[in-house]
C-alpha cells in the first residue's frame, strides 16, 4: 500500500535523523546540513547497499528481509515496540528474538481479578493461554487447577478433551469463532517460534481444530453469551465482556458476569460445594480425585 510506504520512509527519516555520529562511534565529520546520521551511513553501518537503503527511505515498492530489517533496526537503535512498528510498515512479520517469549501478568492485575470476584475472571493473551484467574473462574473451569505450565490454554482443553465433557453448550458455535479470533491474532505474530509451535502441537492433536484452521475465517474479538454445562449445578449463562491492560495491548481481562439470577444462583451453589463434580453426566468424577489422580482430566 502506497500510503504504508510513505509511512515506512517518514518513520526512517527521523529515526536516523536522532542518530548522532557520535553515538555509533563515527567522527562528526563538516558540513552536516541535517541533524543525525546520512543515509550512506546507516547504509554502510547496516551492511545494505546505499542505492537499496535509498530506496526503501523514499517508500519505493522494493521487499526487505527480517534480516535487513534488523540490522537497520540496530543501527538505528529501535527499541521492542519502534522495531515492531517497522516491521509492520514493511510488511514483514515481527520476530521477537530479544524478548522472552513467556507472558507475565504483576501483582496489580493479579489483584484487579480477584477482587472482582464473585464474577469470574481470567487474563488471557492472542493465543488463549490462561495467564492468571480467580477463585470464581476455577471454580467454572476446574481443568486449570491441574493443567501444567505448557497446557494453560483454553483451546488445547476443548479441542483435545471429549466432547461429551465439553462446558460450552452451544460448542459447534463457539469452536469455530474462537478459531478465527485466534488466526486474527496469528496474522500479526506469524513466524514467531511459540506461536508456529502451538499451532502446530493443535493441528497435530486435533483433526477439528485443523479444520477449522484451514478454513482461513478470521474474526475480531467481542461481547459474548457463554451458555455453560456444569456437572454439580447444570446451566449457567455469563455474559462476557473483555477489559484492557496498559503495556499489554494483546492481552485482556475477560470478566463472566451472570445473565440472570437462575445463573447467579448457580454460581452461588458452585462456590459454596467441597467438592464440586468435573465432566458430563456420564464421565463425571470429583474435583478431588482428579487433582489428586495420576492422569490429568480432559474435562474442563
Amino acid at each position: 500500500m502506497p500510503e504504508r510506504r510513505n509511512d515506512l520512509a517518514a518513520f526512517l527519516r527521523s529515526r536516523r535523523a536522532r542518530i548522532t555520529p557520535e553515538d555509533v562511534g563515527m567522527p562528526p565529520g563538516l558540513r552536516r546540513r541535517t541533524p543525525g546520521l546520512r543515509r550512506e551511513e546507516v547504509a554502510q553501518l547496516s551492511g545494505v547497499g546505499v542505492t537499496w537503503y535509498t530506496w526503501l527511505e523514499q517508500g519505493r515498492p522494493i521487499n526487505a528481509s527480517v534480516q535487513v530489517l534488523d540490522a537497520i533496526a540496530r543501527t538505528l537503535r529501535l527499541d521492542v515496540t519502534e522495531r515492531q512498528h517497522l516491521y509492520r510498515l514493511a510488511g514483514v512479520p515481527f520476530v521477537r528474538d530479544d524478548i522472552p517469549d513467556a507472558d507475565a501478568v504483576g501483582p496489580e492485575v493479579q489483584g484487579i481479578i480477584d477482587a472482582l470476584g464473585p464474577l469470574c475472571a481470567v487474563v488471557y493473551n492472542a493465543r488463549y493461554d490462561v495467564l492468571a484467574s480467580n477463585a470464581a473462574y476455577r471454580d467454572v473451569f476446574p481443568r486449570l487447577r491441574r493443567a501444567g505450565p505448557g497446557d494453560r490454554n483454553v483451546l488445547l482443553w476443548l479441542f483435545t478433551g471429549p466432547h461429551c465433557c465439553c462446558t460450552l453448550v452451544d460448542r459447534n458455535c463457539e469452536l469455530p469463532r474462537m478459531v478465527a479470533q485466534l488466526r486474527a491474532g496469528y496474522g500479526r505474530h506469524m513466524g514467531e517460534p511459540a506461536w508456529e509451535s502451538f499451532i502446530e502441537r493443535m493441528v497435530r492433536e486435533s483433526a477439528e481444530f485443523a479444520q477449522m484452521w484451514a478454513s482461513g475465517d478470521v474474526a475480531p474479538p467481542g461481547q459474548r453469551v457463554k451458555v455453560l454445562r456444569h456437572a454439580s449445578v447444570g446451566v449457567v449463562r455469563l455474559s462476557t465482556v473483555s477489559l484492557s491492560i496498559d503495556g499489554m495491548p494483546e492481552h485482556r481481562i475477560l470478566v463472566y458476569t451472570p445473565e440472570d439470577e437462575e445463573s447467579r444462583a448457580r454460581l452461588d451453589q458452585l462456590r459454596s460445594l467441597e467438592d464440586p463434580l468435573v465432566g458430563c453426566s456420564v464421565h463425571a468424577r470429583p474435583l478431588s480425585e482428579i487433582v489428586s489422580g495420576t492422569q490429568m482430566s480432559r474435562a474442563i
